[in-house]
């Protein structure tokens, strides 16, 4: 049993193709940022799916998924349950479909070392290179996560990274060519992906009864993306704007 926030079809943002998202319930960062606040405690409102269940859910979505598509997990954090999704990835792999997983990297026990046996595509979401920084976001260390990278470096597994650039916060232009020297060296990352800074999930800190941290921060100007962009690709093949 996997306990998920919610399903979303046909989505187009969390991998490769056309794929089925799910949102899993629980996550160890409480990112300043977060678009999903309403996953990141562990009793939210949730349920468990069992694993029949969700491959009835991806049989019926396959037909749209084409040659890139799949299955994702996202959260929350996945990788808290990564022991309950490992049977299914492998019926999933079993049946011949693309596997995805969106972390924040900080688990890496053997757990997780068997559920990536199953995984085609690891999204890493490092939020920040300077550890000040990155605790001041997310009230979490950065180091599991950076350790994370290198592991994944280390199995060859296929990563597309995930930075979102917050101004005033993720975006010292020290720390990006930081984090692309620490990226440079890592071959199997395929692309970096510079997600802007948005307030889309605001609404949900009132509903829960939250202050959310960011009210006077503004999105980025195109110019603040383009800096990035020119930054990141010094060190890493392919660099997009979400």
């Amino acid at each position: 049993m996997i306990r998920i926030h919610s399903v979303e079809s046909l989505g187009t943002f969390d991998g490769p193709g056309v794929r089925m998202v799910l949102f899993l319930q629980g996550c160890n960062f409480k990112c300043l940022y977060c678009a999903n606040p309403d996953t990141i405690e562990l009793n939210g409102e949730s349920r468990p799916y069992d694993y029949d269940e969700l491959m009835k859910l991806a049989r019926s979505q396959r037909p749209f998924f084409g040659k890139r598509g799949g299955i994702t997990v996202s959260g929350g954090e996945p990788l808290m349950q990564a022991s309950a999704i490992t049977p299914f990835f492998s019926m999933l792999k079993a049946e011949g479909f693309n596997t995805c997983i969106d972390t924040n990297g900080s688990y890496l026990n053997d757990a997780v070392k068997e559920l990536l046996q199953y995984t085609d595509l690891v999204l890493l979401d490092i939020k920040e290179i300077n550890e000040e920084a990155h605790r001041k976001m997310t009230g979490m260390t950065n180091k599991a996560t950076l350790r994370m990278a290198e592991y994944l470096h280390e199995i060859n597994k296929t990563v597309w990274v995930r930075y979102v650039l917050v101004p005033g916060y993720t975006d010292d232009e020290e720390h990006l060519h930081e984090l692309g020297r620490f990226l440079q060296p890592m071959t199997n990352i395929q692309k970096l992906e510079i997600q802007p800074y948005h307030k889309l999930g605001i609404h949900k800190y009132k509903s829960l009864g939250w202050k959310y941290e960011l009210e006077g921060v503004e999105q980025n100007t195109p110019e603040q993306l383009k800096k990035a962009k020119e930054i990141f690709g010094q060190y890493v093949r392919e660099v997009v704007v979400n």
